[in-house]
């Protein structure tokens, strides 16, 4: 392939900037100026033709063609008539070569584009300039809320939070970020310093973010990992300050010493706030002070599923709901659960005495109970669910044994030969039924040990009693029947017996949760 005819090929089609390069192009002949220049076939880029003479013509170098041509009529004309028709011949044939040069010039010089602005040789500082323009411009929205979830989604992993719904809160990291982003009441920030919390626990992280947006939520978590704070702080940041309004905030539990643990707990959160926090202790007491004829002068109840439905089924009803903005249901699968133990039809009561449209219902639980699930999912509006770690599983922090014994006299046997051995108190014995726990406890009580039971049997003062004695240190050993095995959260509880093991394994978490 002929030089000219390779340079025309690789050049064909390419864009040339002529703005840009137009006087250099002139200058090296590359395009025809207003002087004039040559064509792009006439160009000898790779040395095949020889030097232009001195004597050659001013305007430029001419076609290959054209010399040829005129070399072809010079020897035409060098030859003499002595040739004959020798030289008519070869006259003939210059000439028919010299037009099929010609056609051939034509064609291709039809098939070179013509260089302008906009179809030339595109030239690689050109390009350069593009991917410099590239480089600096700044990421799109997409780009920056795709990096932002992911950023989310690792944090959540990390601290193995589990979220379902649509339009989900992002979580919290520390309580600066939540004061930050909620302007949380300066005083209630304070208490949560003073209490010792430094940083939020992976349920508070999330169910808190997802309370403040006023959405509906179900939530699962240990018992010992600080539910309780968890919907404390969004209730008060929510309700912001007293009102004369009645109670606007309603927490319900499933036991009366886990309402009085959640009782003392937001009364120590909000303290300095002046919010009026009640519990209801005697349901003859409540009628009068919360009935009809009261001021009002109350924004939070905590109480027992029981105790509120007396109240509710006074005529006219000893309490007044139509103002409660947030229903908090703690340890929902006990309370959903049917039968003598489950408080379903109490909550079904509760759930339509709270008339009000800006109500929202916030259910925690240490299990997440398949039922409670379905219901939320049917009842609640848009609900949000959120676990920590693996569902319906024991603490991580637990550790937990297995002890064979044979027979029920072998429980009594390993009971006593753990006691010989020595133990750190305080500890918790869970036993199936009240008659268990008094049986043991007469047991118990001759091996010198300081130990206590609580059940259903003993009036209010005496568990009362009982629990701020086992908290004080005073009682080493506390006998349990089901009672105390929801949701009572005891700090420094180094072992946890099941004398007899729990119908259920959601049962066993409760217990060992405590």
């Amino acid at each position: 392939m002929e030089a000219q005819e390779l340079f025309r090929r690789l050049g064909a089609g390419a864009r040339f900037d002529v703005r840009r390069f137009g006087q250099d192009a002139r200058r090296f002949g590359v395009i025809k100026g207003s002087g004039g220049g040559v064509s792009l076939e006439s160009l000898d880029f790779f040395g095949h033709k020889e030097e232009p003479s001195l004597g050659s013509d001013k305007k430029g170098w001419g076609l290959a063609g054209a010399e040829e041509g005129k070399d072809g009529e010079q020897r035409e004309n060098g030859v003499g008539t002595n040739h004959g028709e020798m030289a008519g011949k070869r006259k003939r044939a210059a000439e028919s070569s010299q037009g099929k040069r010609k056609k051939k010039k034509k064609r291709e010089a039809a098939s070179v584009p013509e260089l302008s602005e906009n179809n030339g040789i595109k030239w690689m500082s050109s390009l350069e300039a593009k991917f410099e323009d590239a480089k600096d411009k700044k990421p799109t929205a997409e780009k920056l809320e795709r990096l932002r979830r992911e950023k989310i989604n690792r944090f959540r992993n990390k601290h193995r939070i589990n979220i379902q719904g649509t339009d989900l809160p992002d979580p919290i990291a520390t309580f600066d970020q939540l004061q930050k982003e909620y302007k949380i009441h300066p005083k209630i920030m304070e208490n949560i310093q003073a209490a010792g919390f430094q940083v939020p626990t992976p349920i508070q992280m999330q169910a808190i973010p997802v309370m403040l947006h006023g959405r509906e939520l179900l939530a699962s978590a240990p018992t010992g990992s600080g539910k309780t704070l968890a919907f404390c702080i969004p209730l008060l940041a929510h309700l912001k300050q007293p009102r004369n309004k009645g109670f606007r905030a309603v927490i319900i539990s499933p036991t009366r010493e886990l309402a009085s643990q959640t009782h003392r707990e937001l009364v120590k959160l909000a303290e300095g706030t002046g919010f009026r926090i009640h519990m209801i202790h005697k349901a003859a007491e409540a009628a009068k002070k919360f009935g009809p004829k009261s001021s009002k002068k109350f924004d939070i109840l905590v109480t027992t599923p029981n105790r509120l439905i007396y109240l509710l089924k006074q005529d006219p009803p000893a309490i007044d709901l139509t103002s409660v903005e947030w229903l908090v249901v703690d340890e929902s699968d006990k309370l959903f659960e049917d039968g003598k133990s489950g408080f379903r039809d109490q909550l079904a009561s509760v759930f339509l005495a709270c008339t009000s449209h800006l109500v929202r219902r916030a259910l925690f639980s240490a299990t997440f109970a398949q039922d409670v699930e379905e219901w939320c999912k049917l009842n609640l509006d848009s609900v949000v669910l959120v676990s920590v770690g693996a569902r319906n599983s024991a603490a991580e922090t637990v550790e937990q044994e297995l002890l064979f014994v044979g027979s029920e006299t072998g429980k009594l046997t390993a009971m006593r030969e753990l006691v010989k051995k020595g133990f750190a108190p305080p500890v918790l014995v869970f036993v199936q039924s009240i008659e268990r726990a008094k049986e043991l406890f007469h047991e118990l009580i001759y091996e010198g040990i300081n130990v206590d039971v609580i059940h259903a049997d003993k009036t209010q003062q005496q568990r009362d009693n009982v629990v701020r004695c086992f908290r004080a240190g005073k009682i080493w050993v506390l006998i349990c029947s089901a009672l105390l095995a929801r949701g009572i959260d005891f700090k420094g509880v180094n072992m946890v017996i099941n004398y007899d093991l729990p119908t259920s394994a959601v049962e066993y978490i409760h217990r060992i949760g405590e």
